[in-house]
């Protein structure tokens, strides 16, 4: 093995600085990338968080969200948007959520 590996990537250690807890499930914003909590991660606590994967999240239930369509979390309202402008671009669905549908399966930073 090469003498810099560090690790495989798919999921990476996290300290929470957020000033609040993080529940195992809940999106985590990484600058311009995005995780899903492993674990839930107390305030100042390191956990595992995913950067890769499909998860099944909150999403605008107004959004008719069609299967590679382009997904943002808007972390105002904890969730998912198709909505770029203010948001942080977060992958693609996995799989059609149409209007009326409050959650959405999402590939992960793809």
């Amino acid at each position: 093995m090469a003498k810099n590996y560090v690790q495989e990537g798919g999921v990476l250690d996290y300290t929470n600085s957020t000033g609040a807890a993080i529940l195992s499930g809940a999106l985590v914003v990484l600058n311009k990338r995005v995780g899903v909590a492993l674990a839930d991660i107390a305030i100042g606590a390191t956990a595992s968080v995913a950067v890769e994967g499909v998860f099944t999240l909150p999403k605008l239930s107004t959004d008719d969200t069609k299967l590679g369509e382009e997904l943002y979390w808007d972390a105002a309202n904890s969730r998912l948007t198709e909505t770029a402008s203010g948001n942080t671009k977060a992958g693609f669905a996995a799989a059609d959520a149409g209007a009326g549908v409050a959650t959405v399966a999402l590939k992960l930073n793809a």
